[in-house]
């Protein structure tokens, strides 16, 4: 009797977990959202109420926005920008200040 071999080996996709993600997982959609919203709310009043030239604007536009687009993009530390702004207050809120005695000999 030949008896076949079979593999229980099963190969995992390099895209398994890029579900829930943009542009073939490599933007998170929260990212992508908070990028959106901030770059709206600052451009939008670059481009109506600075009083300049349109090509001051579209200078000044890429200079701020650009930056801005890409760090809400990336996040900080894994983390979208609202999450790490949420964990920067709770820090700042529950944060604790220990008082210690001071070490060595005492004075009599």
């Amino acid at each position: 009797m030949d008896e076949q071999e079979f593999s229980n080996v099963y190969h995992i996709p390099a895209n398994y977990t890029d579900s829930g993600k943009l542009l073939g997982g490599m933007l998170e959609t929260r990212n992508t959202i908070e990028a959106g919203i901030l770059v709206l709310a600052i451009g939008y009043p670059e481009l109506m109420w600075l009083p300049v030239k349109p090509l001051t604007k579209v200078v000044v536009m890429i200079i701020t926005l650009v930056p801005t687009g890409v760090l809400a993009l990336m996040g900080v530390s894994g983390d979208s920008l609202g999450q790490y702004l949420h964990h920067m207050i709770k820090f700042r809120l529950n944060k604790r200040k220990l008082h210690m005695r001071r070490a060595g000999r005492r004075r009599a």
